[in-house]
């Protein structure tokens, strides 16, 4: 491919990773960093309003992968008195995990084919 490519410009391999179902993404990169913040703030509301994205949009996002998971991902506390809240399960934090460690392979992946076709 390297002698197809114009010397003048530079190039590089970009990507990125979802897992999904026909219906619906389940994990990306975006619902990493939510559900990490969800687990850092113990709040959707401060999470979606660290990412800059609406509280329902976050809601629905955290509805759709515990909808998704054989077992709830986030736990959600309604509020009263101190507030509402909400927790990232050990199944929830198992996935974030999992996640960073597949988004890493991937970022290698994409590295090594950028340096065999590219460079």
């Amino acid at each position: 491919m390297k002698n197809l490519l114009r010397n003048d410009l530079t190039f590089r391999l970009n990507g990125r990773l979802w897992v999904e179902t026909p219906d619906d993404r389940f994990m990306g990169i975006g619902r990493l960093e939510l559900l990490t913040l969800i687990q850092e703030h113990g709040s959707i509301s401060k999470a979606a309003q660290q990412m800059g994205m609406s509280y329902k949009r976050a809601w629905d996002l955290v509805s759709s992968f515990n909808a998704q998971s054989t077992t709830p991902l986030v736990h959600t506390q309604t509020g009263g008195k101190r507030g509402g809240g909400a927790e990232v399960t050990p199944e929830g934090q198992q996935l974030i995990q999992e996640f960073r460690a597949l988004q890493d392979r991937f970022q290698e992946f994409l590295a090594a084919e950028e340096k065999r076709l590219l460079l």
